[in-house]
């Protein structure tokens, strides 16, 4: 279930309570991946954050696997469904922050404004997902809620249909997008034509048992 609004206030804790919040997190880890707090109070961490892409991302040529077309020096893919990456991350890195360093880390060269940070939870048996605001802090969000990431995980997506930044594509990407629609769209077409080209082979022999002569 998808909501709009479903945030957290973004509650001021005091620095004893970020040590004691911490010192919990900490407790509860299972796989290494701590949270620090430093002298200065701001403190560093680690999220998970999946990937649910369903255009093409574009990257150069050079760095390119899976499925792609070329254009120039630029080549667009679909990365894997349900990609999970590692980002570590201070308290003071906004969302907009994670978006580009993740792109970065994937060496991605689309505009960071194509995408949106979106926060997953479970609530009285229902899960929420909802879009987090750019200036939102990713870190203290996973210290909040725990290092469960049944309880809280974050998911990378492209903005809604709706809310696409067209201007933030470039002709040559454009140009990319269409290129593999039409190669997916041609092996589709030839997937059906093998089928029913094997349903007709069935019927005639089917046919030919039945109308036999004599």
């Amino acid at each position: 279930k998808d909501v709009e609004k479903e945030r957290e206030p973004h509650v001021y804790l005091s620095k004893e309570e970020v040590k004691e919040k911490i010192q919990s997190y900490n407790s509860s880890v299972t796989d290494k991946l701590k949270m620090t707090l430093n002298a200065n109070g701001i403190y560093t961490g680690f999220i998970k954050v999946q990937l649910e892409l369903c255009r093409p991302i574009t990257v150069q040529s050079s760095q390119s696997q899976g499925r792609c077309a070329h254009s120039n020096n630029d080549t667009a893919f679909y990365l894997p469904d349900g990609c999970v990456n590692t980002l570590h991350i201070s308290s003071t890195n906004t969302v907009r922050e994670v978006i580009e360093a993740l792109l970065k880390k994937f060496l991605v060269a689309d505009n960071p404004a194509k995408f949106a940070l979106y926060k997953r939870c479970h609530k009285e048996d229902q899960v929420y997902t909802c879009k987090l605001s750019d200036r939102e802090h990713p870190l203290y969000l996973r210290l909040v809620a725990g290092p469960r990431t049944e309880m809280l995980s974050f998911v990378l997506r492209e903005h809604e249909t709706g809310e696409v930044m067209w201007e933030a594509f470039s002709i040559p990407e454009l140009q990319n997008f269409l290129r593999i629609l039409d190669k997916e769209e041609n092996e589709q077409l030839q997937i059906l034509k093998r089928r029913y080209a094997a349903y007709r082979d069935k019927l005639e022999e089917a046919l030919g048992g039945v109308w036999k002569p004599g």
